[in-house]
C-alpha cells in the first residue's frame, strides 16, 4: 500500500515538473513586412529596425512568404552557448 501511494505521488510530481519545464519557455512575436526570405532566415521590418529571425525545416509556415508580405512571427529566445568568466579579485587596500 505504501509503495503504491509513493509511486502515485512520484508520478504526479513528475507530470507537474514536465509540464512546468515545457511551459517555462516564453514565446515572443514580431509583426511587419518581409524584407528578405531565405530558407534559413526571414528578415522583417519593425519600425525602423530590421529583425532577422532564423528558421529551419521544422518552422511552421502558413501561406506564401515573399518580400512585401505582412507576417507575424512567433519565436523563442534560447541560449546556444554560455561562457562564465572568473570574478575579478577585490582590490587590496594599501
Amino acid at each position: 500500500m505504501k509503495k503504491t501511494l509513493a509511486l502515485a505521488l512520484f508520478l504526479v510530481l513528475i507530470s507537474f515538473s514536465a509540464g512546468y519545464a515545457l511551459a517555462a519557455t516564453k514565446t515572443y512575436q514580431v509583426t511587419g513586412p518581409v524584407l528578405e526570405a531565405r530558407p534559413d532566415a526571414i528578415v522583417v521590418q519593425k519600425g525602423t529596425e530590421k529583425w532577422e529571425i532564423a528558421r529551419d525545416g521544422s518552422t511552421k509556415v502558413t501561406g506564401d512568404v515573399k518580400v512585401g508580405a505582412k507576417v507575424t512571427i512567433t519565436y523563442r529566445m534560447t541560449a546556444t552557448d554560455i561562457e562564465v568568466k572568473p570574478a575579478a579579485a577585490p582590490a587590496k587596500k594599501k
